[in-house]
Parts: C-alpha cells; sequence; structure tokens
C-alpha cells in the first residue's frame, strides 16, 4: 500500500479578491437602541417572583389602608392627603425593594454574566435601570394620588360629608421629589453592595435605624439640633411633604443628599461598571 500526498491548488488572484471584498462587506451588527434595554428591563423587574410579589403587595396595601381610613377615620380627617399619605407610605418602604433588586439581584443570581454578554456596554444597562427606577418614583406617587382621590370621593360619599383636595400641586412635585430620593437610594445601594441580603439591610439601617438615632440625638444635643438636617437625609427630605420648604432647608437637603446619595452613587456607578461578576 502506497500513500500519496496531494498539495492543495493554489488559489487563485481572483479568489484572494472575493474572499477579501467578502470580509469588507460583511454585515455588522446594528448597536441594541436604549429603548429595547428599556423594555427589556422593566420586564425584568416585575416578571420576577420577588417582583411581581412586591408590586402585589403595594395594591393590597392600599386598599387595606384606603379601607381603614374610611371605616376608622372621624369625619374631619376624611381628607385627600390623608388617603394619599396612607397610600404612600406603604410604596415608600416596598417601592426601592425594588430598584435594589433590579440591580442587585443581577450579581446575586450571576444573570449580569448574561446580561452583559448581550449588551457588553454596561453604561447602557444600568442607565436604563436609573431611568426606570425615577419613572417608577414618578408613576407609583402619580397612582397613589389617584387611588387617594378615590378614596376620598368614596369615603366622603359615605360619610356624607364635603371631600376636601388639600394637596396643591407644589406640594405634590415635592412629594414626587421624596419618592424618587427614596427610590435613588435603593438604585444606590444595589450598585454599592451588588448583593440582595446586604442591600435590602443596607437601605432598612438608612430607613429606619438613622432615623431612630438622629430622633435621640435631637433631644440630648444641641448641636444637631440645630445642625441635623443639613447631615441627616431623612429629615430633610421629610420637609418634603410640608408647605414651607426655605431657601435653608432646599440647601440642607441638597447638602444630605451629596452626602448620602449622590457621593455613595458615584462610588457604586464605578465599582458596578468595573467590577468581575463572579
Amino acid at each position: 500500500m502506497t500513500t500519496t500526498t496531494v498539495a492543495p491548488e493554489p488559489a487563485s488572484p481572483a479568489g484572494h479578491q472575493q474572499e477579501a471584498a467578502h470580509r469588507r462587506t460583511r454585515a455588522v451588527p446594528a448597536p441594541i437602541p436604549f429603548t429595547r434595554v428599556l423594555s427589556v428591563e422593566l420586564r425584568k423587574m416585575f416578571d420576577t417572583r420577588s417582583g411581581f410579589w412586591l408590586v402585589a403587595s403595594i395594591g393590597i396595601l392600599a386598599v387595606i389602608a384606603t379601607a381603614a381610613i374610611i371605616v376608622f377615620s372621624a369625619d374631619d380627617g376624611l381628607t385627600y392627603s390623608m388617603f394619599a399619605t396612607a397610600i404612600g407610605i406603604p410604596m415608600a418602604v416596598i417601592l426601592p425593594m425594588i430598584s435594589v433588586l433590579s440591580v442587585s439581584s443581577e450579581w446575586s443570581s450571576r444573570t449580569a454574566l448574561t446580561t452583559f454578554t448581550l449588551v457588553p456596554s454596561r453604561g447602557k444597562v444600568i442607565g436604563a435601570k436609573a431611568a426606570l427606577t425615577v419613572a417608577l418614583g414618578v408613576v407609583s406617587m402619580a397612582a397613589a394620588l389617584g387611588i387617594g382621590a378615590l378614596g376620598n370621593l368614596l369615603g366622603t360619599a359615605i360619610a356624607g360629608v364635603d371631600a376636601g383636595w388639600d394637596i396643591s400641586a407644589v406640594i405634590f412635585a415635592q412629594i414626587v421629589l421624596a419618592q424618587i430620593i427614596g427610590m435613588l437610594m435603593g438604585f444606590m445601594l444595589g450598585t454599592l453592595f451588588r448583593s440582595s441580603p446586604a442591600a435590602i439591610v443596607g437601605y432598612f439601617v438608612y430607613a429606619l435605624v438613622l432615623p431612630t438615632i438622629s430622633n435621640a440625638l435631637v433631644m440630648v444635643n444641641e448641636w444637631w439640633r440645630d445642625h441635623g438636617a443639613w447631615l441627616d437625609l431623612n429629615w430633610a427630605s421629610t420637609r418634603l411633604f410640608d408647605d414651607d420648604m426655605t431657601r435653608e432647608a432646599w440647601a440642607q437637603l441638597g447638602t444630605a443628599t451629596a452626602l448620602w446619595l449622590l457621593i455613595p452613587l458615584l462610588i457604586g456607578l464605578r465599582l458596578t461598571l468595573k467590577s468581575e461578576v463572579k
């Protein structure tokens, strides 16, 4: 038995030219539009089991709060602000959890590997999450005020009293801003810790533990009583629910927001854009 080695035929110059032309004319995939990333991130916020039950709990608590005010409140307590506040409080606690999970769950479940493979631009993904966080804060407060209006009409009709509409456009805008600050706090903690348990614990420390410590300091420390609003974001943002926001109050809100929100958010974004998914 013999073997014969057959040398490949040399490619013709025309073949080389055709191959080079094919490489030059190969279609380049178009970049993924930001609107598509927005739609996908919106679905990821609510299609998960945790996201679904968080939203469901908001609806359930809104109905319970409205019914409780109608049943237990005196006739003079049936005001628009009372209904809107009762509905907005559970929203202010639960909705930031959605913004926390929108970022941290990607890292805890390692789905960020798939997300950043399909969309290599991390900035586009994080930008979509941030935009949805702000939009969700605005829409949620609009829904709270809408449900509050229905509760106000129903409650006053049952009690036989005139409906009171005591929330002005300025107060509404300030309430929306307060809700957005709370949502962005959740978003910031998600980018900073990139772990759902740690970020959720961090949010409850911010929302419950730090205000308690601040209130204790108000009672025992005169300096904190006079200057604490410059450093306590909860204290400064609570004033947004009143109609007496002065220039000093706005300056205190800006200082506390920069300290507790903007600076940590910049650090968290840096870590999220550069850290390896493990």
